[in-house]
């Protein structure tokens, strides 16, 4: 099945939607871990109307209620096309919390909490960004007021919407769970970017050699990578050299150390971090 099936990806938004309901239910809620977002206002919400009657107010029915205004103006300043797969997820997230059952699977563990639910969240928010959508949320509101504020990011905008959102669950549930919440935004950060940009990382050499075509040879044959020659000038030695560019997965780059060293031990090896190779030999262009 193609990747950008619009089947596909609705059951990748279904299927996210539904984790991220799990982890903000089942993890985030009974430990009053606040991350930011209208699910965190949620929470918040929840614990404060829960003096007044059993339970307060379901986190479903205030994550609903919280998005439709911002997505009827939202319709009325942006049209159609702007909110389209978002309000999908929007109304998913907030069915997911509705069925899935209120169970406590940390048992007021905080560190558990906070890295089991942190990573649940960064896959499932992955998942849903990956899919070309949000949840709506502060990101909406952030769209919104950017209208306005314009010297301003919808990114910088939503760093404070979620800061003020974290500091009213300072208030709430107290400076343990806040702390808590903070290792968790970050842990959902980091594995949301591992998601979206692959996990197949690779490692990338720039190598200065006087044998480079004997280096470029060794590591066509042997480790069968591509090698691209770039012309280098040394501003000290005022020479100028061939310089060998190559990339290779991270057990290759063992071996590719080895090979320069064997061959030139006085070479000049830089190695780097590569994120993401498409192209022969590595990750097939989507």
């Amino acid at each position: 099945m193609n990747k950008r099936n619009p089947v596909f990806l609705s059951l990748v938004i279904i299927a996210g939607t539904g984790l991220l309901a799990f982890a903000i239910k089942c993890i985030f809620d009974p430990v009053g871990l606040v991350t930011g977002g209208f699910t965190g206002i949620a929470i918040l919400v929840k614990n404060l109307t829960g003096i007044f009657f059993k339970g307060g107010i379901p986190l479903w029915f205030a994550n609903l209620v919280l998005n439709v205004p911002f997505f009827l103006l939202a319709l009325k300043i942006k049209g159609k096309k702007f909110i389209g797969r978002t309000a999908f997820a929007t109304v998913l997230l907030s069915v997911w919390l509705y069925v899935i059952p209120e169970i406590d699977f940390v048992s007021g563990d905080y560190f558990l909490a906070s890295i089991f639910g942190g990573v649940l969240a960064g896959v499932a928010m992955g998942m849903i960004l990956w899919a070309n959508t949000t949840t709506g949320g502060t990101e909406m509101v952030a769209v919104l007021l950017q209208c306005k504020l314009r010297h301003y990011s919808v990114a910088q905008i939503m760093q404070v919407l979620d800061g003020m959102i974290v500091l009213a669950g300072l208030y709430v549930f107290g400076l343990r769970s806040s702390m808590y919440a903070i290792v968790a935004i970050f842990i959902v950060s980091k594995v949301t970017d591992t998601i979206l940009e692959g996990m197949k990382f690779s490692k990338a050499a720039f190598i200065i050699t006087d044998h480079y075509e004997e280096i470029a040879k060794r590591v066509m044959e042997e480790l069968e990578r591509g090698v691209t020659g770039l012309e280098a000038y040394g501003m000290y030695s005022k020479a100028r050299k061939c310089m060998l560019y190559c990339v290779v997965s991270k057990k290759e780059i063992v071996f590719l150390k080895e090979l320069v060293h064997q061959t030139d031990p006085n070479a000049f090896v830089v190695v780097g971090d590569v994120r993401e190779v498409l192209g022969e030999g590595f990750l097939l262009p989507k």
